[in-house]
């Protein structure tokens, strides 16, 4: 499968959703980035808007593919995909993530609007909600949303399709793994860390493995959330 997660704002978690929620499930799954500086300040090797032409090249070789699009490379990608006539149809799935924040809504709206006048079949574009706070009603908060669907339809809404808040998206930055590979680890990080009260371990280890624990926790509800979420939005 190949998907394009792609909105007009930023700030809406893409980088996220690619690295943590589709890509892990998608058998041999590369994650392309459209832009050189992410959110959280990292710089990778990345593919620009322009070089859509290589974009092609390297999805053609590739039979899972996640295209995570900055936002500061949506207009020329939309452009690009506008200028290489049916390139769209290369997806099987666009991915728009929204937050609550009225800018990114309104933004959300816009990309939703550019893909359909692309001819992009509706089915393919899938809306999740993210960074949604667990106690809130979806269809209050993505109102506007809501109301953009009732009125032309023309992409999938799921309320079902949310991905909530949780501290796990900033402590995992630390330690370089997904969600899905800390769920996958086998190791008892508490069990360490009692040993590690008991011996000579030094601090910075100890609190690595505190960390752990901490991570291990989260994880293995937001990888029950994330499996849902990927069965709406790719079935």
């Amino acid at each position: 499968m190949k998907i394009a997660v792609i909105n007009f704002s930023g700030n809406v978690g893409k980088t996220t959703i690619a690295r943590h929620l589709l890509a892990p499930r998608l058998e041999g799954a590369d994650v392309i980035p459209i832009e050189s500086i992410n959110a959280d300040g990292a710089e990778t090797e990345a593919l620009r808007g322009r070089d859509f032409d290589v974009l092609q090249q390297q999805m053609m070789s590739l039979r899972s593919v996640v295209v995570d699009i900055g936002a500061s490379n949506v207009e020329d990608f939309v452009l690009l995909m506008q200028r290489y006539e049916g390139s769209h149809e290369d997806f099987d799935r666009f991915i728009v993530p929204t937050v609550p924040a009225l800018k990114q809504q309104v933004d959300t709206i816009a990309t939703l609007n550019q893909l359909a006048e692309l001819g992009i079949d509706p089915a393919k574009i899938r809306l999740v909600f993210n960074f949604v706070d667990n106690k809130s009603d979806v269809t209050k908060v993505f109102a506007r949303l809501f109301d953009q669907y009732r009125a032309a339809g023309k992409f999938v809404l799921d309320p079902a399709g949310v991905v909530y808040e949780n501290p796990i998206y900033e402590k995992i930055k630390s330690i370089g793994k997904t969600i899905s590979e800390v769920n996958a680890d086998p190791t008892d990080y508490v069990a360490w860390n009692a040993r590690a009260m008991e011996d000579d371990t030094p601090e910075h280890e100890r609190a690595h493995i505190r960390q752990m624990v901490a991570i291990k926790r989260l994880a293995s509800r937001v990888t029950r959330e994330h499996d849902a979420a990927f069965k709406l939005l790719v079935q």
